[in-house]
């Protein structure tokens, strides 16, 4: 079956709050106002081989509210199988069905290129390999097997001659499909070189530039929806770039967890398609009812706390005090810094008042 954008769903742009300036709110617990919640994994659900913490039971107890839980990754190593397995070992059931891979969209991005049943010169490893198989394709390793098609994803595997292939190729003129440009990847030692690493050095061999299919852009969206059916999903995300970007892109509300890369430095100064629609320390946030962040003459407010940004832009923080929720206080300065950089004033100074907030 053929889907056009009119199939998915998320046509306009997500909500938000505070006039239009900062985080919504909502009056329901968001597993019971969303249908499903498409999850990233590192940094949401598990760090690692540890899971987050706070989110076995809250995912556990979102489930038993009526909310699906699909689990959506930029990593294309991995079949899906090999991640419903971890989760599940870490006490989040899931079946290989519940489990959306960059390689799935890369997979069906090239198999509208391409006649069925083509080969495909696949560099990367199990996780892409399963995806091309999936879509009717013929995975090779080689030019001198006549592939139709370049597609590229992350492995531990790929080096020099796949790389050197996949430059051949593209040299050639066969259309090349890049599951994601991820630049880097967490790992147990560190930070490593990602996918969008080995991307450029075959753009750098070619001059060609590749078409991409994971997050933040479109197919990785439409490839999440068309899997779990989703009438009304919420994006879970730790990252702004590509979790919160992809679901502007697609038209869809989204949470912002602070249990991963993204600070509240960072959040304070997104721009506009990088804004999430709701703001919460961890996962119980998928539980409980979001608080409304309102406006009055140039302040903004949120639980007990009043955000506002002072005549040397610097933001300004009152009210609550040590005894109130920090994160109502974050929503308040989030509608306060993004009114101001909208209004062309830049980003507010925020380093004083997020360090007295401890965030």
């Amino acid at each position: 079956m053929t889907h056009t954008a009119a199939d998915i769903p998320g046509d306009g742009a997500p909500r938000d709050g505070a006039g239009g300036g900062g985080p919504a709110g909502s009056g329901r617990p968001l597993a019971e106002e969303y249908d499903t919640a498409l999850l990233d994994l590192d940094g949401v659900v598990y760090a690692g081989p540890h899971a987050v913490e706070h989110a076995v039971e809250s995912l556990e107890a979102a489930r038993r509210a009526g909310m699906r839980l699909a689990y959506v990754t930029n990593n294309a190593s991995r079949p899906p199988q090999a991640v419903a397995d971890h989760l599940t070992e870490l006490g989040v059931p899931a079946e290989a069905s519940d489990v959306i891979t960059s390689a799935q969209a890369a997979a069906r991005l090239v198999a509208g290129k391409v006649p069925a049943g083509s080969a495909v010169l696949l560099v990367g490893g199990r996780g892409l390999e399963e995806a091309l198989e999936e879509r009717g394709l013929r995975p090779v390793r080689s030019l001198d097997d006549g592939p139709a098609a370049v597609v590229q994803g992350y492995d531990p595997s790929v080096g020099w001659q796949q790389l050197a292939e996949a430059s051949y190729a593209v040299a050639r003129g066969l259309p090349w499909v890049a599951s994601n440009t991820d630049l880097t990847i967490p790992t147990a030692r560190g930070t490593a070189p990602g996918n969008g690493t080995l991307v450029a050095a075959v753009r750098t061999a070619t001059g060609v530039e590749p078409e991409v299919a994971g997050k933040p852009l479109p197919p990785m969206h439409q490839e999440t929806v068309i899997r779990t059916r989703a009438k009304r999903p919420l994006v879970v995300g730790d990252r702004l770039d590509t979790d919160i970007e992809g679901a502007f892109n697609g038209g869809v509300d989204s949470l912002l967890v602070l249990t991963g890369v993204t600070t509240a430095a960072q959040l304070l100064a997104a721009p506009p398609h990088q804004r999430p629609t709701y703001v919460a320390a961890d996962l119980r946030a998928l539980l409980v009812a979001q608080p409304d962040v309102t406006a009055a003459g140039g302040a903004y407010r949120c639980g007990g706390w009043t955000a506002s940004v002072g005549d040397g832009g610097q933001l300004r923080l009152d009210g609550a005090g040590s005894g109130g929720d920090p994160y109502d206080a974050l929503r308040a300065l989030c509608a306060a810094a993004w009114t101001a950089a909208d209004g062309g004033a830049g980003v507010p100074d925020a380093r004083k008042v997020l360090a007295e907030l401890g965030l």
